[in-house]
């Protein structure tokens, strides 16, 4: 499990830098366009990818992952800034109910009775984790918080479903489809910042850059350690899932409440709750569906 820990370690130091962002001035755009400066690098060194025989690879899937990677990224920084950490790690892990749908819908996939429970509960947890109220703790809390959530919810579960496509495309290797899809997201994303660059809406500053490549590593680990730990525990693959989800939400839950001070309604924290028994629950009826 020490890969699970690691990976849930990364998942919450993504979170925390884009919280402390704003602190310390950064251009959250400009970080997240040189964090997949990195993560092309960094991938590039620890999976070896090979770029031969792409005629058949699905460009269609690599070039949707490449606009909403840096743009799902960027309102999630923001929900990081005006939900917190908490919230905003809440609708991250809940996203995994967006492709549990669409194989039900899409992909005429058997919904049985645990599914749909676990479905409920975490429709509840996501209706618990917003801030329903506009000031909590004399502290003010954007009122249009729960757009943001909502929009990383669903734009994350949609990216899930395209990894999810991408894994299934047996032709190329994923490490390889990975490769590309960071190639064209860090392209999307840098061409938008030398429009802000020519416009002089933006100027490149090496703070930013090294904050960029600081963020590229922590979410290259979340996925390297995340992969290790499936092939560490390849007999268990529902037990890595279930623990990195959960993870994430209890070690987001304890940094942003006693290291950044957020504050959450009764109602909040029964959604935390909430989360970690839907993640339970869909765990469950996932194993039983590999018996």
């Amino acid at each position: 499990m020490l890969y699970v820990f690691l990976s849930v370690c990364c998942s919450v130091v993504v979170s925390v830098l884009l919280k402390l962002a704003r602190r310390y001035s950064i251009d959250v755009f400009q970080a997240i366009t040189w964090n997949y400066s990195m993560a092309i690098l960094l991938t590039w060194i620890f999976f070896k990818p090979s770029i031969q025989n792409l005629e058949r690879a699905p460009f269609a899937v690599y070039l949707g992952l490449g606009i909403l990677l840096p743009l799902i990224f960027l309102v999630m920084a923001t929900s990081v800034r005006v939900a917190g950490i908490v919230r905003t790690d809440v609708a991250q892990r809940l996203s995994l109910f967006i492709p549990l749908l669409a194989s039900f819908l899409l992909f005429n996939e058997p919904l049985n009775t645990i599914k749909i429970i676990g479905m409920v509960i975490g429709f509840a947890a996501i209706l618990c984790s917003i801030p329903w109220q506009k000031k909590t703790a004399n502290r003010k809390v954007f009122s249009n918080a729960w757009i943001y959530l909502l929009v990383v919810f669903i734009g994350l579960g949609i990216i899930d479903i395209l990894f999810k496509q991408i894994a299934l495309f047996k032709d190329v290797a994923y490490t390889t489809s990975l490769f590309i899809v960071y190639i064209l997201a860090f392209a999307i994303a840098f061409t938008g910042l030398l429009y802000q660059v020519i416009t002089k809406k933006a100027r490149i500053f090496w703070p930013h850059i090294i904050f960029g490549w600081i963020l590229g590593v922590a979410n290259f680990g979340n996925i390297l350690f995340y992969l290790k730990a499936h092939k560490a525990l390849s007999q268990s693959p529902s037990a890595v899932f279930s623990a990195m989800n959960i993870g994430v939400i209890v070690v987001g839950a304890f940094v942003g409440l006693f290291i950044f001070n957020e504050r959450l309604s009764l109602l909040n924290k029964i959604g935390i709750g909430l989360a970690i028994a839907a993640i339970i629950v869909i765990t469950y009826s996932q194993t039983l569906n590999a018996v």
